[in-house]
């Protein structure tokens, strides 16, 4: 069973338009082709008091992608180039994805997954990739994959090395905030040819990996799989 942390957003169904707990589908399949069931966690304040309760129903935790982090959560101001925040969503998240690693469940953070992982453990975000690296290579069209493609290289030795098999990998990405400084006990483990940070892991052992490209939009991707994997192996391990 795989934990999934889900957005909270305008939606529209029969005759309803109203606020709704949901994720995208692609990586609800991504799991369910893995051989695990997904299972949704509401943006809820309940889930931020009380993560234990939710953690010991599931096998993995992955967090997915969304709207900028609010900076408060890192002690920055908020820029104007920063785009929808959703503090409501980023707090149980950050409790999530701390106390999933203090017990040991495994965790990937996708796209923003990957920069709630980091804030998590103390790091922090640029705000405005483009106006960092100048250029808007990492999210060139708005709401689609088409031709996003690019290389990332990958650190020899690393999880994420071993998960694509060599030290390079082509990676599908859509986001305009990245890491900046790396949060306590992470390592960056991938980037890309512009030197920004496309991999994250955590310094042990224990799965806590975060990649800032889309696995779900990948059918050859093997990332998911992995956290898949990881949970099946905790599991068996119990």
């Amino acid at each position: 069973m795989i934990g999934v942390g889900a957005a909270r957003e305008p939606a529209r169904w029969a005759v309803w338009e109203l606020p709704a707990a949901l994720v995208a589908s692609n990586y609800l399949e991504a799991i369910e082709r893995a051989g695990a069931i997904p299972l949704l966690i509401p943006p809820s304040d309940i889930v931020r008091r009380h993560p234990d309760t939710v953690l010991e129903r599931v096998d993995g935790l992955m967090l997915t992608g969304g709207p900028d982090l609010d900076p408060a959560g890192y002690g920055a101001e908020l820029s104007a180039d920063t785009e929808e925040v959703m503090p409501a969503r980023d707090a149980p998240e950050l409790v999530l994805a701390r106390r999933a690693h203090e017990l040991g469940i495994p965790v990937l953070g996708i796209c923003r997954g990957m920069q709630v992982i980091n804030v998590a453990f103390g790091g922090s975000l640029l705000q405005h990739l483009p106006a960092a690296v100048g250029h808007e290579g990492h999210r060139r069209h708005l709401g689609s994959f088409e031709g996003v493609e690019h290389d990332v290289a990958v650190s020899p030795g690393s999880r994420i090395g071993a998960i694509e098999d060599g030290e390079r990998a082509i990676v599908r990405s859509h986001h305009h905030q990245a890491v900046e400084a790396v949060g306590d006990g992470l390592e960056v483990t991938a980037r890309a040819p512009d030197g920004v940070p496309e991999a994250l892991e955590g310094a042990g052992g224990d799965y806590l990996l975060g990649v800032q490209w889309h696995p779900e939009a990948d059918p050859d991707s093997r990332v998911i799989e992995s956290l898949v994997r990881a949970a099946g192996e905790r599991l068996a391990g119990e």
